[in-house]
């Protein structure tokens, strides 16, 4: 990009012959550049992080230069307000490091877990595994650091928080997320691969915690 048309913090980078990866300087960044670029002709696929966004485009869709002067002419300080699924996860709030989270927050178990359920989430990007979605609008009290020692295997359906995210294990893995609790036995699996999409949650969705 040229100096002229270039937003603060943007850079583009070609990802082979047929991508371009926007590197970005916050997560608003990203939300409303995915917003710009996802009515760009040509456009097969995008895919947002904490600070990029990967574009991908038919081949001779001449991406880079459509990229550039799309984000030239688009305010990329605040994220656009645009119609979004709401999904409501079913709750049971009984983790592992809720206390912990509670105490560091200096709040009672019973006002932590009002304020996390309280909240209303927004998908910003997915990663890690299938069906994880790192969910952003964590309250001030509630972010924390990851634990100082990651456990091995971390159960499907868990509830965490970590920095400024808050998200949901759809799958046994290891990690390092503080828990403070997991799905209801009757919520919808995060990730299905015989359903269409297979992931419950995409970028953009709003998300509720519902306390059972």
């Amino acid at each position: 990009m040229t100096a002229g048309n270039q937003p603060s913090g943007v850079r583009l980078r070609r990802c082979g012959a047929a991508a371009v990866l926007v590197e970005l300087d916050s997560l608003t960044q990203v939300a409303a550049a995915r917003a710009a670029l996802a009515d760009l002709p040509g456009v097969v696929d995008l895919v947002p992080a904490a600070r990029t966004v990967l574009v991908s485009f038919a081949p001779g869709a001449g991406g880079l230069k459509q990229v550039r002067e799309l984000l030239g002419q688009t305010d990329l300080s605040q994220a656009p307000v645009s119609a979004s699924r709401a999904v409501v996860l079913p709750s049971v709030y009984d983790g592992p490091d809720l206390e912990l989270v509670a105490e560091t927050a200096g709040l009672s178990v019973e006002d932590t877990i009002v304020l996390h359920s309280g909240a209303e989430y927004t998908v910003a990007f997915c990663g890690f595994s299938p069906g994880f979605a790192y969910l952003t609008g964590l309250p001030d009290a509630l972010r924390q650091p990851r634990l100082d020692t990651p456990r091995t295997r971390v159960p499907v359906g868990a509830i965490g928080v970590a920095g400024e995210f808050t998200g949901v294990y759809p799958r046994s893995s290891p990690g390092g997320w503080r828990l403070l609790g997991r799905l209801a036995d009757d919520a919808d699996p995060l990730f299905d691969p015989a359903r269409t999409p297979a992931s419950l949650l995409a970028p953009g969705d709003r998300v509720r915690f519902e306390v059972r």
